[in-house]
């Protein structure tokens, strides 16, 4: 009933992955392989399938990638000298570090040492810092930079729209704060960022008329915290208890789907939402390095 109010990430993401495509071509022409680098710390399930998702996506749209696994005890120093290794490395174009990664290890400043021209993941301080500075040269976290691309390509109006980004994230919320404020195309949003400490939060939302859940609180949003005709994005990644599947669990999203639908103007569904996005971006991401490495 209410399918033509969904925002199809896999056919966006597939858009994209053609326009990525041919500039790997045109880059093949040239004589030129895209090289991406992963690098996975431990056996964390959730990591490992996330990774396969990358590495399929990246051997589909013809880009060598190669996976450098750590045990989970690995030294900080170890690490470290391998991602030198690969930022010294000229057939990688892109790095990326797959979070999370085990807590005695200072993950700052492991993303602080991944060369910023091969930071496909958009996690180092420099491309950060051009994110908020509006500066194009850098690179954009995958996963904000995918919603970003979800709402231009669902002809979402973000010139100076109410917007309410839920979490306050490094990955995920604080960039898509800076990407939306910014006075540029597709942006010059007002953006609101309500968090744990904040007051009133229900009440931001019925303001809103473009809702970012990425709080990690599963179905946090509800539906009297959305007004008729907004749009609701859905970011959050959660696993809840559920009897009713093999498992015992089953994994849920930051918005209550079900009965938040009926009264958006367009809302993503979890899965097939953000997630894919986050991949369409990475490449896009990687295949821009390896441009920038050929000039």
């Amino acid at each position: 009933m209410f399918l033509s109010n969904l925002i199809d990430g896999r056919v966006i993401a597939e858009q994209l992955h053609g326009e990525t495509s041919q500039r790997i071509a045109s880059l093949s022409q040239r004589g030129l392989q895209v090289g991406l680098a992963f690098v996975r710390v431990g056996e964390d399930p959730a990591s490992q399938v996330y990774v396969g998702m990358k590495e399929k996506t990246a051997e589909r749209l013809g880009v060598r990638s190669v996976t450098h696994v750590l045990p989970e005890q690995v030294s900080q120093s170890e690490l470290l000298e391998l991602i030198a290794r690969l930022n010294a490395d000229p057939l990688v174009h892109g790095i990326l570090v797959q979070a999370p990664i085990p807590r005695h290890i200072d993950s700052a400043q492991i993303y602080s040492a991944v060369c910023p021209k091969k930071d496909v993941d958009g996690f180092h301080p420099i491309n950060i810092g051009k994110v908020l500075l509006g500066d194009p040269s850098g690179f954009l976290p995958c996963t904000p930079a995918g919603v970003h691309e979800l709402l231009i390509r669902s002809g979402v109006p973000v010139a100076g729209a109410d917007v309410v980004v839920l979490g306050r994230g490094n990955i995920v919320g604080k960039p898509m704060a800076a990407i939306l404020m910014q006075k540029s195309p597709h942006a010059d949003a007002t953006v609101t960022l309500c968090h744990s400490r904040s007051r009133h939060v229900a009440e931001h939302c019925r303001r809103a008329d473009i809702i970012i859940a990425a709080m990690g609180v599963p179905l946090f949003v509800k539906a009297e915290m959305v007004r008729e005709g907004s749009v609701v994005i859905d970011v959050g990644v959660n696993r809840i208890k559920d009897s009713s599947t093999k498992t015992g669990t089953r994994l849920v999203g930051d918005v209550d789907f079900v009965n938040i639908q009926p009264k958006a103007l367009k809302i993503t569904p979890n899965p097939g939402g953000v997630g894919p996005m986050t991949i369409a971006m990475l490449m896009r991401n990687t295949v821009t390095a390896a441009e920038n490495f050929s000039k």
